[in-house]
């Protein structure tokens, strides 16, 4: 599958900081430390709806870790998957009477277009369900193999004893995961399962629903197989970091990471599991199944600038949940344009201290909004520096993705 084209980035003078980073499994702010590729898995979309604001800030808090690495001097190699065979998604054309394959295809095709209107940095990668179906085929015998997962009728199901470590990523008692699990599509109240928590990792073939031909049977894989496999064989185990939404925290990342790490023996899956926090509206997290989007496409098709969506929601820090209220947008819009007015000047304040400013802020688990006060006051400034505003331009550029010229 194909992802969306690579905006240019400008290169900076000298080389930022390491990138610390709060590790949801630590529970801690923690140092990066990737080699010379640094390897990042970031959670995609079900491409049941367009692109909401909650989805734009979580990829834009993961494209600012890339921006920071490359800053750095290391490479990135980064993967995203986009989950385009799934109940939320067949639900969804089942109810609107459109082929689940259509409805797929066209919402995947608007939110690359919403991510280079914003400016994200596209994954070297960009891997469909679908596509990966024969190599999650080998990954589910694999564990049944081993007596990691079992058969209950005639599907396959994860036994979450299987690692000693379920449970480390999230931190979580087994109250809360029992909640979360229901929650969040889960089924703890099958009966025959050997741990209610066990998640399901192929659906056997239902009349009506998609499914292959495979040495497994007529079916389709679970959820969490699907991000643990993807990521294992583009990047393999122990990347630098798996990221995404803090709903992702539990079940998803929980179950992905044991079931890679129950394919390999190895632990950890990744060195740092990191989560954005969710945007509310009205008091409640933004979310397809509460129906309550602001969504990106709309925005821009009203005329606001990507430029200013991106800076409004870059406005809080990645970790806070956080709201979108009605003077979010109207500041963005004011701010940019200071920004870009400041960056026509001829002459400014000397860019050398901002350049340092936003590369330490930006590596303390990117605080995007000290940068960004940053910039404000450098573009309150007065100054004689020649060629300032154009080296400021590129940092604002290179380090937050936003353009100003």
């Amino acid at each position: 599958m194909d992802a969306w084209a690579a905006c240019e980035v400008p290169q900076l003078p000298g080389r930022g900081s390491p990138l610390r980073l709060y590790d949801t499994s630590r529970r801690a702010v923690t140092a990066t430390a990737p080699g010379a590729v640094a390897g990042m898995y970031v959670c995609g979309i079900t491409p049941y709806d367009a692109t909401h604001l909650g989805h734009a800030a979580t990829y834009l808090a993961f494209d600012l870790v890339q921006r920071v690495w490359r800053d750095a001097g290391h490479a990135v190699r980064y993967v995203q998957n986009v989950t385009d065979v799934d109940d939320p998604l067949l639900e969804r054309a089942a109810r609107t009477g459109e082929d689940w394959t259509d409805l797929a295809a066209r919402e995947t095709d608007l939110f690359r277009s919403d991510m280079t209107a914003l400016r994200v940095l596209p994954p070297d990668e960009y891997v469909g369900a679908v596509e990966s179906v024969p190599e999650l085929v080998p990954a589910i015998s694999a564990l049944l193999e081993s007596g990691a997962a079992y058969r209950l009728d005639d599907d396959v199901y994860f036994d979450v004893a299987a690692t000693g470590h379920f449970g480390y990523e999230s931190g979580y008692d087994r109250a809360t995961m029992l909640d979360l699990f229901a929650e969040r599509g889960g089924d703890p109240q099958r009966p025959g399962k050997r741990d209610p928590l066990d998640s399901l990792l192929w659906r056997a073939e239902r009349p009506g629903e998609p499914s292959w031909p495979t040495s497994l049977g007529r079916g389709r894989p679970g959820w969490h197989i699907e991000c643990s496999v993807i990521a294992l064989n583009r990047l393999g185990m122990g990347f630098d970091v798996q990221g995404g939404g803090s709903d992702l925290v539990f079940p998803h990342h929980e179950h992905s990471a044991a079931h890679a790490e129950a394919l390999t023996g190895a632990h950890p899956f990744a060195r740092h599991y990191v989560h954005a926090g969710m945007i509310g509206l009205d008091g409640e997290k933004m979310s397809k199944s509460r129906g309550n989007l602001v969504l990106v496409s709309k925005l821009r098709a009203a005329g606001v600038e990507p430029m200013a969506i991106r800076l409004a929601l870059l406005d809080g820090h990645y970790r806070a949940d956080r709201e979108w209220t009605g003077g979010r947008l109207p500041a963005a819009e004011e701010r940019l344009a200071r920004w870009r007015s400041a960056a026509d000047r001829p002459a400014g304040p000397p860019a050398e201290p901002l350049l340092a400013a936003l590369r330490d802020r930006l590596a303390d688990d990117l605080d995007s909004t000290a940068a960004m006060a940053a910039v404000d006051n450098w573009a309150a400034g007065a100054g004689d520096h020649a060629g300032a505003p154009a080296i400021v331009a590129d940092a604002v550029d290179a380090l937050l993705g936003v353009a100003l010229r």
